[in-house]
């Protein structure tokens, strides 16, 4: 071969690494990556919407079943105690009272010439006119009427009593919430007819999600904010906590007004807010985490535009981010998104959520962000 052969063939050979080298080249290129600094939980508050209802409530029913006849309350109204809500067919009860009070006259009637017999014969019983035995039979017959007599007593007491029983009374002062009878119903002993919110304290009921319920406890403090007057707070603490959760999965929660003279209306709509109890805590997106053999990191930009992974603890996964418990600083820039895609040490051109270039000074410990 000769030396011009060989001087073409080493020609083509350099243009074509040349012609190799340009995707690698284009591969090289920066990726635009989106990054955010880290969220500090301590400066947040936890809120939560709940309703004002009466500390103490009751339910009312009727003793004894029967047909209502007449309702002389609603929801809404203003009740004190024994005023007569409803009323039931009486007719029933009378018949049974009258039936009581003929028994009650038969038995004193029957009570009565027992004992004038009883009497008789214990006058007779010395002088030996009766027998011994016809005295004790005359004795059992009087003890006998006595016993029906006190039972037609009780009876007819029974019977009295079932007559205001057909009248349903309000045992203690307040507001009717609720009302589950109408005219011509017929309802049975112990069936709920009304629901009566007590005067008194009132109180907030809020549900709290079953991540962060053991975060709550009895006494913790708390503020109350009403819709209607969003610019008052009133102080508060948890009275109570529910030790099960309900259909929606969540722990219903009261919170008690400290000033037990507030004056709020029942039903109004509510806030809460609760200080977090708790050292400081960063939180991140949950796009920023990703994990390799169950170990979660995320992509740190350095100074120099370049990424660096870095270990992290977390928290409880919450439903808008997730804790950082160890393994950050509130001042770092993280990726947000795609972080499966990166490597270590690979460049990036780094923008906010706002789509503005992100410039970390090298000369402070803080990062800053320019448009």
């Amino acid at each position: 071969m000769s030396d011009f052969a060989k001087i073409l063939i080493l020609g083509m050979v350099a243009l074509c690494l040349q012609a190799c080298s340009k995707p690698q080249a284009e591969v090289e290129q920066e990726k635009i990556v989106m990054v955010t600094q880290p969220i500090n939980q301590q400066t947040q508050l936890q809120s939560y919407a709940g309703e004002v209802v009466a500390r103490q409530q009751t339910t009312l029913a009727f003793r004894v079943g029967g047909q209502v006849t007449e309702r002389d309350a609603d929801v809404g109204d203003r009740v004190k105690i024994g005023q007569v809500l409803a009323k039931l067919d009486v007719k029933d009860a009378d018949l049974q009272l009258n039936a009581a009070r003929a028994q009650l006259e038969q038995a004193q009637a029957a009570e009565k010439n027992a004992q004038v017999e009883y009497q008789r014969f214990q006058q007779l019983l010395p002088d030996h006119a009766v027998s011994r035995s016809q005295f004790d039979a005359i004795e059992n017959q009087y003890k006998a009427a006595l016993s029906s007599l006190k039972q037609a007593q009780a009876n007819y007491a029974v019977a009295q009593n079932q007559t205001r029983y057909n009248q349903l009374l309000a045992n203690k002062n307040g507001v009717i919430t609720a009302r589950n009878i109408e005219v011509g119903q017929v309802v049975a002993a112990g069936q709920t007819a009304y629901q009566i919110a007590m005067d008194g304290e009132r109180e907030v009921v809020i549900g709290i999600p079953e991540q962060v319920i053991h975060q709550m406890k009895v006494g913790q403090t708390a503020w109350i904010s009403l819709w209607s007057a969003p610019d008052q707070r009133h102080a508060g603490f948890i009275r109570e906590i529910s030790p099960a959760a309900d259909q929606t999965r969540t722990f219903a929660v009261k919170v008690a007004f400290k000033n037990s003279d507030v004056t709020i209306q029942l039903g109004q709509s509510a806030r809460v807010f609760f200080n977090r109890e708790q050292p400081d805590l960063l939180k991140l997106p949950l796009a920023s985490i990703s994990a390799v053999n169950q170990s979660p990191y995320v992509w740190v930009l350095k100074p120099d535009n370049t990424l660096h992974k870095v270990s992290v603890t977390m928290g409880e996964y919450q439903h808008d981010g997730v804790p950082i418990l160890s393994g950050l600083t509130a001042d770092q820039w993280i990726v947000v998104g795609g972080v499966h895609l990166l490597r270590e040490g690979q460049k990036v051109k780094p923008v906010d959520r706002e789509n503005r270039p992100v410039l970390i000074k090298i000369n402070s410990t803080h990062s800053a962000t320019q448009s």
